[in-house]
């Protein structure tokens, strides 16, 4: 294993997103109950009589991969962990950890060292070793799990022989069963490596057995040339599963029993067996008195599918799940329809036998099918495979899209499979209904969309078959050639537009790869890959069917994305009453959330296309006219409310469109934004000049009295804490209650003048300081400090820029945050911080590092910091562009808010444990650039 990090660059480091998870895909059946000798003769009439494995790579996911994953994960340099890793070969810190020449600890301080030399930047070393040795990773392959009972089985011994080290607890990392082999052999045991042959003598000694008589897999060429040349016959291993196959060709009976990717049938899933053999015999026609086996398959999140085995008959049976059900969800009759029909008509498909609409039988409708053997790649980004063979493998799937979409449906006896027409707006409306069936809760985004969507259909060109839900691990490809065997789960098939089958085919480029229902590889380089860009896909969907390309595609991956948040919460639903037929599907109420705001981004960029083709208008201009207005009393006597907004719209009414103009609000947003450009006119911006005065004179590090009367008027005009977003903000407990698109028509017009943010209570820092609190905060601390930044009674800071790092990217952050006893104790230095030179920040809002051994966007925390904490040294004040930031002066440049930037210590200070915002990461926990942005964006405009 430990040559696993230190030879296999070119077999580990061709992708740049190499996964721990290892391919799941349905392979070929083979034949299972094979009599023969426990003793198997090879060439010359040897025995073999061991099979020898290595760990890494072999039978648990390559050291070399897991650094490839890490170093993307965390922004190393490409290769670092491997350079670093053959440094000094055999006298270089790496083999000395793995013959326990030095401690878990020497070797980390050293090997962090190298790396740090080699890529000059911080490399957190600790984190990668506890990535390599967790649970998560480190977890024996099923398939190799399954190989070795079988050998064992037979009557041949089995052994391990890894390099591997010693822990920091003193024990050896050897995350596999022991029980499962006869001989066990470590080089930190041993004080010997691979590939160094004593270690293979050793081996061979301890299994009583002559070279010639066992197998070694290993998967560096240095090792298993090593092997060979003691004559030990040798399998290089690239790929586990392709390993088994040449184990199994060279022991010559089979090591898979079971079928790929099923399990034993879920409790909540369990079907009668007597009846089903029962009508299974009637229809097949056959006599027989062995057993049924039944496996249920480990993926599909809608109906449950399962294997079965009768007599010599090798067949799939999809159901619908048990329980009340979504009106026209789980349409398996339509599966059905649709596969019998394209059996003939070009499109690969499994043989259908047979439809038991008889609910008896196992609880709900069926049908029967024939065992299809093949493989499903189940992670899009084909991990194993070449570039070439990458590309061939989306090829191939783009060209059965195409046959799918050139059938003609009158031919085939479906003209009547869907309605012509209309097809999008009946989507639209079927995946609203079903997504309002199974909510649980608001989101946001999706209310937006389901106002959007229906407001931007596009004109339907084309009628023609849709699969509905066609993606790769819908596909049963041929084992040994990219080819597509079957299209497989037609639930949501009909007639309509084309288009929708190749936006949905597109999903994955825009999904991370850790995304857990449906894995993408958006965080992937696609040219090394070699897999097509999705804008190259759809070239090629275009060239292959002789189509122009379609304008609004954004809106065809917002509407794709919608319906995947609704199928995603319709299986989190289920989930909720025992009914999902996965076993993940609890994790799925999470992710609906998620994919609605990819959605949404989709559909913002469609509303961008929309406006550059808008004729051009003049932009915003400044009036010089006065308006008289009446005053408008928005809440009744004794209602406290931290707005002085009116209600907004509901959720549900007022978040679809992409307003690109003022007039495209909704009435009420429109009335306000009208309300707050006649309050600039008549009171702010009339009062610069003394606002100007003030911030030249010596009192320019006071509050300016002007200042605090016109924040009054702002309270009563009802234009106060506009800023705090809908989403963090649902029932608009402390703000008004506007997205951040209706929010940044207000920053349009607040940024025409430098001092209007602070009058209107939303100037940056405290807009996202306050957002961090309502998120995050507790009630102790809303109390304490969001409260009184409502009112606008106090001001606070941010500090998150240090001098020696670049720490506008905080993973670069240094200041330490340390916990002892019942404080947080804060060192470290920070400079540009905005707001912390006035004389009312009371609050200062500290990032730093907690956690520098967790994953790199996982190591920091924000932490709520008195200003009068003993400790705090404020030094100076920073000019930018040579001029002082005084309160009610916006800076010029990258900090975008009034306060004063300025430059502290924060030399060992303690805080108290409650002051902590929250127990999320500050990674997460500080989404303040939200309105802070949006406002310091619009600072720059001129109404001169």
């Amino acid at each position: 294993m430990g040559l696993g990090f230190t030879m296999c660059v070119r077999s580990c480091c061709q992708s740049s997103c190499l996964q721990w998870a290892w391919r799941t895909a349905f392979l070929k059946h083979i034949q299972r109950r094979h009599q023969g000798s426990h003793r198997w003769t090879h060439l010359g009439g040897s025995t073999y009589r061991a099979v020898i494995f290595d760990m890494g790579g072999v039978l648990i996911p390559s050291p070399g991969r897991v650094a490839a994953e890490w170093e993307v994960q965390n922004r190393i340099p490409s290769g670092t962990i491997l350079k670093a890793l053959m440094e000094g070969g055999e006298n270089g810190p790496w083999m000395r950890f793995m013959r326990a020449e030095i401690t878990a600890e020497g070797f980390l301080r050293e090997f962090g060292r190298l790396c740090s030399e080699m890529s000059k930047t911080s490399v957190p070393v600790d984190s990668f070793f506890s990535l390599l040795t967790s649970e998560r990773v480190a977890k024996q392959f099923p398939v190799m799990t399954e190989a070795i009972t079988q050998i064992r089985a037979k009557g041949l011994q089995t052994a391990v022989l890894s390099n591997n080290f010693y822990l920091p607890n003193q024990k050896s990392f050897l995350p596999l069963d022991r029980k499962q082999f006869d001989v066990v052999v470590e080089s930190c045991v041993e004080g010997i490596c691979k590939p160094d042959p004593r270690i293979y003598k050793l081996c061979l000694e301890r299994l009583g057995l002559q070279p010639s008589e066992s197998i070694f897999l290993d998967d560096l060429g240095p090792n298993v040339k090593a092997a060979a040349s003691l004559g030990i016959h040798t399998i290089k291993v690239n790929d586990p599963e392709t390993a088994v196959k040449e184990l199994e060709a060279l022991l010559g009976f089979t090591l898979r029993l079971g079928v790929p990717n099923t399990q034993p049938v879920r409790k909540t899933m369990e079907i009668p067996k007597d009846s089903l053999k029962k009508y299974l015999k009637d229809l097949l026609g056959i006599q027989t008195t062995g057993p049924l086996e039944l496996l249920q398959f480990d993926h599909g999140q809608s109906n449950p599918t399962y294997y079965i085995r009768l007599a010599n008959r090798d067949l799939v049976l999809r159901k619908k799940p048990p329980g009340t059900l979504l009106p026209s969800a789980h349409a398996i009759e339509r599966e059905f329809r649709i596969m019998k029909a394209l059996a003939n008509a070009g499109v690969p498909v499994p043989n259908v036998l047979d439809l038991c609409e008889d609910s008896s039988v196992v609880g709900t409708p069926f049908y029967v099918m024939e065992y299809c053997p093949g493989l499903i790649y189940k992670d899009p980004s084909l991990p194993g495979l070449e570039p070439s063979h990458r590309r061939a493998i989306y090829t191939a799937m783009n060209t059965v899209l195409c046959k799918i979409h050139s059938v003609d449906p009158q031919a085939v006896g479906l003209e009547d499979y869907g309605k012509q027409g209309a097809y999008i707006p009946r989507q639209v409306r079927t995946w609203v209904k079903q997504y309002r069936a199974s909510e649980t809760s608001t989101i946001p985004a999706m209310e937006r969309l389901i106002e959007w969507l229906p407001l931007h259909l596009p004109h339907q060109q084309r009628t023609t078959l849709v699969h509905g839900d066609f993606r790769l691990d819908n596909l049963m490809f041929h084992p040994e050639k990219p080819e597509v065997l079957a299209v497989l789960d037609w639930e949501l098939s009909t007639l309509g537009d084309p288009l929708i089958d190749v936006a949905y085919s597109c999903l994955a480029h825009y999904l991370p790869s850790s995304f857990p229902v449906l894995r993408g590889f958006n965080d992937c380089d696609l040219t090394q890959l070699g897999i097509p860009a999705a804008e190259e896909y759809f070239r090629m969907y275009c060239l292959q069917m002789g189509l122009p390309p379609t304008e609004n595609w954004n809106f065809y991956m917002a509407f794709s994305f919608f319906r995947l948040a609704a199928i995603l919460q319709g299986v989190y639903w289920r989930s909720l009453t025992g009914q999902a037929s996965s076993a993940h599907a609890e994790q799925t109420g999470k992710l609906t959330e998620f994919v609605s705001n990819l959605a949404w981004d989709f559909a913002v960029k469609e509303g961008f296309r929309v406006f550059k083709e808008m004729p051009f208008k003049n932009p915003l201009t400044r009036s010089c006219h006065t308006w008289a207005r009446s005053q408008s009393q928005w809440y009744p006597i004794g209602t406290r409310s931290y707005s002085s907004v009116p209600e907004a719209s509901p959720a549900h009414a007022s978040r679809g469109g992409l307003v690109i103009s003022p007039e495209s609000l909704s009435p009420p947003v429109r009335e306000l934004y009208h309300r707050l450009k006649r309050f600039m006119e008549q009171h702010v911006y009339p009062a610069e000049p003394e606002l100007q005065s003030h911030q030249a004179s010596a009192a320019r590090w006071s509050p300016s009295p002007l200042i605090e009367d016109l924040k009054e008027k702002a309270k009563a005009e009802g234009l106060w804490n506009l800023f705090l977003p809908l989403e963090a903000d649902p029932e608009k407990k402390y703000g008004a209650g506007l997205t951040n698109v209706e929010y940044a028509h207000l920053c349009e017009l607040m940024g025409t003048s430098l001092y209007a943010p602070e009058i209107c209570n939303c100037s940056a820092p405290d807009t996202g300081n306050m957002e961090l609190l309502v998120r995050y905060g507790t009630e102790a601390q809303k109390a304490r400090w969001l409260m009184p930044l409502l009112e606008g009674k106090a001001r606070s800071c941010f500090a998150m820029t240090e001098p020696q790092v670049a720490s506008s990217d905080a993973t670069n952050i240094e200041a330490s945050i340390r916990e002892e006893d019942s404080f947080y104790v804060i060192n470290g230095h920070k400079w540009w911080i905005t707001g912390i030179l006035d004389p009312r920040c009371q609050l200062c809002v500290f990032m730093g590092k907690t956690d520098p051994h967790a994953p790199r966007h996982r190591q920091q925390s924000v932490l709520l910091v008195p200003m009068d904490t003993p400790g705090i040294k404020i030094i100076r004040p920073l000019t930018v562009y040579g001029l002082e930031d005084a309160p009610g002066e916006v800076p010029r440049g990258l900090w975008e808010a009034p306060g004063g930037a300025g430059h502290s210590a924060g030399g060992h200070c303690a805080v108290a444990r409650g002051d902590r915002a929250g127990a999320a990461a500050g990674a997460e926990s500080c989404p303040r650039h939200g309105p802070g942005r949006k406002q310091g964006c619009s600072l720059g405009y001129s109404h001169d």
